[in-house]
């Protein structure tokens, strides 16, 4: 009876991990480039009490055997890296990368960074810099002049000056694509460090070696989808209310056994 108690212990568990992942893809629902993530859950140890194909008394093998599994536990989360919808901003430095890629983002400590959020600014140096004042790599300057500011689809930044009808370049936005982007360690503020799992960086021009290309204007909007999570919570919830019944049931088995 005790084996029963830890186990639903273990489905309760689970079901809070699954709630705690759904709770954070609908807090994020309205930020810009976020990727929804899934639980991945597996079965704990089993108790061998008959081992399948074993030797009988009467010289048969034991066609099934007897088995009891001790529940079940998460052991990872998977990042869902499907393209959000694009919403128009019209504002030049709003970019969306249609397809795969990241952003490159330089961060103090001197490491890159990758993110899907395209919201850019220019600070007050005019450098291209993110909401939290980290500019892309490599860096691109925009000086205070520049009347309009253009971002073509492979990545090329160019300005106008006054009174010079000719465009200016400053430069060129690099996209970065991984084998394995579902490794990518999330830090936080919408950006990604390589891993060793997500192997190394494929660094490059957009619209080149199967990235894609950059949207201005645009932004791209997060992938969670209100209706599935809220089936998701539902089951979550409906789990672990039965785990909690089964730690309910076995504890008046056990209190009936005591009263014997």
């Amino acid at each position: 009876m005790m084996r029963a108690l830890y186990i639903a212990k273990t489905g309760m568990d689970a079901s809070q991990f699954q709630l705690d992942i759904v709770s954070n893809n609908l807090a994020n629902v309205n930020t810009v480039g976020f990727k929804r993530s899934i639980g991945v859950f597996e079965d704990l140890y089993y108790q061998t009490l008959r081992q399948p194909g074993g030797q009988l008394a009467n010289g048969n093998a034991t066609p099934t055997g007897l088995q009891v599994g001790t529940g079940a536990a998460a052991v990872a989360t998977n990042r869902i890296f499907a393209e959000g919808n694009l919403q128009q901003t019209g504002q030049p430095l709003d970019m969306a990368v249609d397809g795969d890629g990241f952003f490159r983002i330089l961060l103090p400590s001197g490491t890159t960074a990758y993110t899907r959020n395209g919201q850019f600014q220019r600070s007050s140096t005019g450098d291209i810099v993110n909401a939290d004042g980290y500019p892309l790599n490599p860096n691109i300057n925009i000086p205070a002049t520049a009347t309009r500011i253009t971002v073509s689809a492979n990545g090329v930044v160019q300005y106008y000056l006054a009174n010079n009808p000719a465009p200016q370049t400053a430069g060129n936005i690099q996209l970065t694509t991984f084998i394995n982007p579902q490794g990518l360690e999330s830090m936080g503020s919408n950006l990604y460090l390589q891993t060793a799992a997500s192997g190394d960086p494929q660094d490059g021009d957009p619209q080149t070696d199967s990235r894609g290309s950059i949207q201005s204007g645009f932004v791209e909007a997060s992938n969670v989808n209100v209706t599935s999570e809220l089936v998701n919570m539902i089951t979550a919830q409906r789990s672990y209310e039965m785990n909690s019944r089964a730690i309910t049931t076995a504890d008046q088995m056990l209190q009936k056994l005591s009263s014997m």
